[in-house]
């Protein structure tokens, strides 16, 4: 049997994830979902929640939902699942776990790799962050766990745009753009997202089609410009992008983010061994500051891509599609993470290359 797609939705509080949620549960999309509140110890916030029952509760929605609470562990609670849609007492075909609004997606992330039984029933397919317009400027600056949730997103939802304006959006998408270039963000005003902007993304499966998002690049350049541009005292550009420019240098000091990303690109191939003892040596060093790492990698002497990426200690490889015959070879990797040592990361591929 097909391991079952399942997606961690995410997001601070207030956000708009039970909002999402909700549609999900009701509306006539023709898919059969279970949706796991994941509620962590004693922390029950009324708006968080969807089944208020106490225990561990099933219940099903009249579109072939199911909706169910789970206060403790999560292997435990997706492992019954399994067994009761094995033994045709309920039926899904996907999962959609939301985590309370204080919740570090990364431990949530690793239940899939960690867990044999889980692994061989589910295959997390995304990380789904919710972004609350209005109040997600402040957030970031003042919760961790926002940039976390931010930094851990396959893809973004902003909410609430209709409370802000345009230049405001402008400047919040700019801001997490350098907190995670990997993540394309689009809108849910009202829980009003098109079920393929949630399921079947693809964002955590290995597989030979799999890319890096090309804009993610371009995103890092972005960032290199607005690295330089925030630490000088004034903006003396005559650009397009003005008024965001404005708003950093109004905020400079509130708005540097622990959590960002970086990346390495090379057109010269990998040594295999060397590499591996490299990466292996960062993350028993870094691994709980690294959120998510990922990459598309050419190997020397190999005629196939290697697909890399990782969360926190736990990291992973599998062989992916041909190299074309007019391709051009190279690696394209990218790493988000709390205050990682960039230079030390970027010297350190570099001597990995043949």
């Amino acid at each position: 049997m097909e391991p079952i797609p399942s997606t961690i939705l995410t997001g601070f509080l207030g956000a708009g994830k039970t909002t999402l949620l909700n549609r999900i549960l009701h509306e006539e999309h023709g898919l059969k979902i279970a949706v796991i509140e994941n509620e962590f110890g004693q922390e029950n916030i009324d708006n968080e929640i969807l089944v208020r029952d106490t225990g561990e509760q099933i219940v099903e929605m009249n579109n072939g939902c199911i909706c169910c609470t789970v206060r403790g562990d999560l292997i435990v609670a997706l492992t019954s699942l399994a067994q009761k849609r094995a033994a045709g007492e309920i039926a899904f075909d996907r999962v959609v776990i939301e985590t309370t609004g204080l919740a570090n997606p990364g431990p949530v992330a690793q239940t899939f790799f960690v867990d044999e039984e889980v692994g061989a029933n589910y295959m997390l397919d995304a990380v789904v962050t919710v972004v609350d317009a209005r109040h997600a400027m402040d957030q970031l600056d003042r919760h961790e766990e926002a940039q976390r949730q931010v930094g851990f997103a396959d893809k973004i939802l902003l909410s609430k745009t209709d409370l802000v304006d345009a230049a405001a959006v402008d400047v919040l998408k700019a801001r997490l753009h350098r907190i995670n270039p990997r993540a394309p963000i689009s809108t849910s005003d009202f829980g009003r997202a098109p079920i393929s902007e949630v399921l079947d993304l693809r964002g955590f499966n290995l597989n030979d089609k799999l890319e890096l998002d090309p804009d993610f690049l371009r995103a890092e350049e972005d960032h290199d410009h607005d690295h330089e541009h925030e630490h000088g005292e004034h903006c003396g550009h005559d650009h397009a992008h003005g008024e965001a420019c404005h708003h950093h240098d109004h905020h400079h000091s509130h708005h540097t983010d622990d959590i960002a990303a970086f990346v390495f690109k090379s057109e010269r191939a990998f040594d295999p061994e060397r590499l591996d003892q490299f990466l292996g040596s960062m993350v028993q060093v870094f691994g709980p500051q690294m959120l998510r790492y990922k990459g598309v990698l050419s190997m020397h002497g190999a005629d196939r891509k290697v697909v890399f990426q990782g969360v926190h200690q736990i990291m992973g490889s599998d062989l992916g599609a041909k190299w074309g015959e007019s391709e051009t070879r190279g690696s394209k990797m990218v790493f988000i993470g709390k205050n990682l040592p960039k230079d030390v990361f970027i010297s350190g591929l570099e001597q990995c290359l043949v």
